[in-house]
């Protein structure tokens, strides 16, 4: 095992459904072809479709998408499931001195919605930056037309924080903006049974 495996291995979040685990070149390829090998991929439709998805070539895509770790925590990590690599979760600094941060999570792979895999990869992120930074909340901004990240979030304990009325237009429809979020001494209340 060379030194990168013991690495990936040493910081892997181990669910029943998915593993969280750092980001491998190898792994940089498969996510420019969910990403960018398609025309109107199928995720984007659910991910923030009202900003256009603005297409990078491979070489520059593949400088930016690994990210250094910093503030304790690693900003993106790789959803793997069944062997297979089918999403990753991030993270991002609404505002830092504040320690607002806002968590992410995309399912690339449409086999792989609807079947708790991403509730569980986002379960294992909340707590690993819960567990990695001194944060007092971990949130998430969607919108009103994605119901799966909203019932997502509400399986593992967010709440609705705000609503901002129809604020985002898409297909000539007006949706909500829509926060969602968790504080430590709630997260620290819950039970996670199942989860390893």
């Amino acid at each position: 095992m060379n030194r990168g495996e013991r690495m990936t291995k040493l910081l892997s979040l181990i669910g029943q459904k998915v593993i969280i685990r750092p980001i491998e070149e190898a792994d940089l390829k498969t996510f420019w072809t969910y990403i960018y090998g398609t025309e109107n991929p199928e995720w984007k439709k659910w991910d923030a479709p009202y900003f256009p998805l603005v297409f990078k070539e491979f070489e520059n895509f593949k400088k930016t998408f690994i990210p250094k770790p910093t503030d304790g925590a690693i900003p993106r990590m790789a959803i793997e499931a069944d062997g297979k690599l089918i999403g990753s979760v991030s993270y991002y600094w609404e505002h830092k001195e504040s320690n607002w941060l806002e968590a992410g999570i995309a399912i690339y792979d449409p086999e792989y919605w609807n079947g708790g895999y991403g509730t569980e990869a986002l379960t294992l992120w909340v707590d690993y930056l819960f567990s990695s930074m001194p944060l007092v909340r971990v949130g998430i901004t969607t919108w009103s037309g994605n119901k799966r990240m909203m019932r997502a979030a509400e399986k593992i304990g967010m709440k609705l924080e705000g609503r901002m009325r129809k604020c985002r237009y898409h297909n000539g429809e007006y949706y909500d903006s829509i926060r969602m979020g968790v504080l430590r001494e709630e997260w620290n209340g819950m039970e996670w049974s199942g989860m390893s």
